[in-house]
């Protein structure tokens, strides 16, 4: 018999309960991949992650990362809140400014910033973009997201897909009504293929309404082909979103650092991810971090 230390937490949110949920299996040795991909099911949070020892010099710890039905290459929430799960076991020690994931995608940095011994926010480096046109038609997306026509036709704005290490499609609404009244079509969005090689993507909702807060972007992330049926959090999409946001000259340079998504309000865990896009002196992207907080909730022991 053999047991599995694990904790949980809750991320991109500084309250339990709301955020999105993550297991961390601080030790992963000796399992392999179908062993890792039945327990992420078991636990059945959008994604659980399962650390081992690193694999090159030029990172600190290997992380694979699994939702209930696929394995990532990277993922934002994951990384997040995996980094403040070795904080608190000590594994990174108090006021050490950055750590190195293996993940799929390769190194991946994260800064850290402390307050007194205890870590208060991370943020992680994630691929330059690129950016595609879906490779399914627009009717079928907007069908599939169950969303108003009217809604998007109403923002003048393109549908794209983006990836900064995992695709996903961007799809803008007028406002946050009409982002919290999408119904997905999952059985539909099950069969969308991505720009990107032909796999599965999501389907990430956003709208730029002002509400009188700090918020740029009120989102929900649709990805039942991925095993999640609707994300509270989705880091990985939000690399792409500030992309996106920056190429339409949707933010003016200045705030380009201080992006916001608020995310999971409709699924009540209520989400808020960070985001920072870099640009060189031409206007070129030439940075994206996604970063946010993270609470530990539980800590647990699996039994196999």
């Amino acid at each position: 018999m053999t047991s599995l230390n694990y904790l949980h937490l809750d991320v991109f949110t500084a309250r339990r309960f709301e955020g999105n949920q993550l297991a961390v299996f601080l030790d992963g040795r000796g399992l392999d991949e179908r062993a890792m991909q039945t327990i992420a099911r078991e636990m059945n949070f959008s994604e659980s992650t399962f650390l081992l020892p690193a694999e090159r010099p030029d990172t600190d710890i290997r992380m694979r990362i699994f939702t209930p039905g696929v394995e990532l290459p990277m993922a934002g929430h994951p990384t997040i809140g995996t980094t403040f799960a070795l904080a608190e076991t000590g594994v990174i020690a108090p006021g050490r400014e950055a750590f190195a994931f293996g993940l799929g995608v390769g190194p991946t940095r994260v800064e850290l910033t402390w307050e007194g011994k205890r870590l208060a926010f991370a943020s992680m480096d994630q691929r330059l973009p690129d950016v595609r046109q879906p490779a399914a038609d627009i009717d079928v997306l907007v069908r599939a997201a169950g969303v108003d026509p009217e809604s998007h036709r109403r923002t003048g704005l393109p549908i794209e897909e983006i990836s900064c290490g995992v695709p996903c499609i961007l799809l803008p609404l007028a406002t946050r009504a009409d982002v919290d009244a999408a119904t997905a079509d999952v059985g539909a969005l099950r069969q969308i293929r991505s720009a990107f090689g032909g796999e599965h993507t999501g389907i990430y909702l956003f709208s730029l309404e002002s509400a009188g807060d700090d918020v740029t972007a009120y989102s929900r992330m649709f990805a039942p082909g991925l095993g999640v049926a609707e994300d509270p959090a989705t880091g990985s999409a939000c690399g792409p979103l500030g992309c996106y946001l920056v190429r339409h000259r949707l933010v003016p340079r200045e705030r380009a650092t201080q992006i916001i998504s608020w995310q999971g309000v409709a699924m009540g865990r209520p989400s808020r991810i960070h985001i920072a896009i870099e640009q060189a002196a031409a206007g070129d992207i030439s940075r994206v971090q996604v970063g946010g907080e993270a609470v530990i909730v539980a800590r647990g022991v699996l039994v196999l």
